[in-house]
């Protein structure tokens, strides 16, 4: 699995939320990162702020709007097939208690 590269200006971001008040877990769940990394990150600005986070690095789409909606999909998909496995059952259990496409031995022997 690749590892996820934030930019510079990421990680000041990052940093400025942690000393605007707020926890290292809600930040770290918001970008889905370790606690640690921003413990790292807060370390390193913290010892030398210029010299900090030299890299480039590249923007990720986790950091999107873009990627925010394709997790949306992708979980509203689930939820659908979830649903339709779930009403094809009912519809199944349904059927069978009212007879419905399902033969009975007896009903069998009365056709024949």
């Amino acid at each position: 699995m690749s590892q996820r590269v934030f930019t510079r200006e990421r990680k000041l971001e990052a940093i400025k939320e942690l000393e605007s008040g707020k926890s290292v877990g809600l930040v770290a769940r918001q970008l889905e990162i370790d606690r640690n990394t921003l413990y790292r990150w807060r370390r390193e600005f913290r010892e030398a702020p210029t010299k900090a986070f030299p890299g480039k690095g590249k923007q990720m789409p986790v950091d999107s709007q873009e990627a925010e909606l394709e997790r949306k999909i992708g979980q509203m998909t689930m939820e659908i097939d979830f649903l339709k496995k779930l009403l094809r059952s009912f519809e199944e259990e349904q059927a069978a208690s009212n007879g419905i496409g399902r033969y009975t031995r007896k009903s069998r022997k009365k056709t024949k």
